[in-house]
């Protein structure tokens, strides 16, 4: 496989192109020659110094991430993005990245992932980008609200980090609404859609006082921590197309 059939693989599986006017990250690939030969892909939330370097020395021939290099253009490749830049073309690894598509697929996204993890049914799209949705939401059978703050402390990874749960809404938890990462702002849209609890990973100061008049929980389960789920799906898919594959593990406990 060579990375220009990696891109399209990914392209088509994630509808790179339905989120192009919604996102500002330059999604698809974003370093590299489309004629490289790929055997092995690394994965990783963010690209950074750290996980960049990892993915060279672990012989990678592509990095994979959810946050990528380019938020709209670079007009200069020099400092921070050359730290990170060089490396990649150096060593021939080449970088792509999903974004809101990874955040929204129902299937593979951190959303999905998230409600995979607190045992989510009857799901629908939610959290309006545009035309587009960013996360899920579901229905379970009355979940402990202590319960759901225990299950995301074990089962994210939050490095230093850890779960904050602002305990206003109801004894029994039946409905969820979800969007990982800063998603403090479809705070409103969860309340309208009746949810007892919405999930994100990091907030705003204006969500204490928005749950609490709401009656609403809230749990702040980490940026890092809530969107692991998407990269380590794709590494799955890419390990199905028998491509070898490494997840990098750079949590910021943010």
């Amino acid at each position: 496989m060579d990375v220009s059939e990696l891109a399209a693989r990914y392209d088509e599986e994630l509808r790179t192109s339905d989120y192009a006017d919604v996102d500002a990250s330059a999604n698809g690939l974003q370093v590299g020659s489309g004629d490289w030969t790929v055997e092995h892909v690394a994965f990783a939330v963010d690209a950074a110094v750290e996980t960049i370097e990892a993915a060279v020395s672990a012989g990678a021939d592509a990095l994979v991430t959810h946050h990528g290099l380019s938020w709209g253009g670079i007009e200069r490749v020099t400092g921070r993005d050359f730290d990170r830049v060089a490396p990649l073309i150096r060593e021939d690894v080449a970088l792509y990245v999903s974004h809101l598509p990874l955040d929204g697929h129902t299937s593979l996204g951190n959303a999905a992932g998230l409600a995979d993890r607190l045992g989510l049914a009857g799901r629908e799209r939610f959290g309006a980008m545009g035309s587009e949705y960013i996360g899920l939401a579901g229905t379970a059978d009355a979940l402990d609200p202590a319960g759901v703050r225990e299950t995301l402390e074990t089962d994210l990874d939050h490095g230093a980090g850890g779960v904050r749960h602002l305990d206003f809404g109801p004894d029994a938890i039946k409905d969820v609404a979800v969007v990982t990462g800063s998603g403090a702002d479809w705070f409103d849209a969860a309340v309208e859609r009746g949810a007892d609890a919405f999930v994100t990973g990091e907030g705003k100061q204006k969500l204490y006082h928005q749950a609490k008049e709401a009656g609403v929980h809230v749990y702040l389960a980490g940026h890092y921590a809530t969107e692991t789920f998407g990269v380590n799906a794709l590494a799955d898919l890419a390990d199905d197309w028998g491509v070898e594959t490494t997840v990098l593990d750079a949590p910021t406990g943010i």
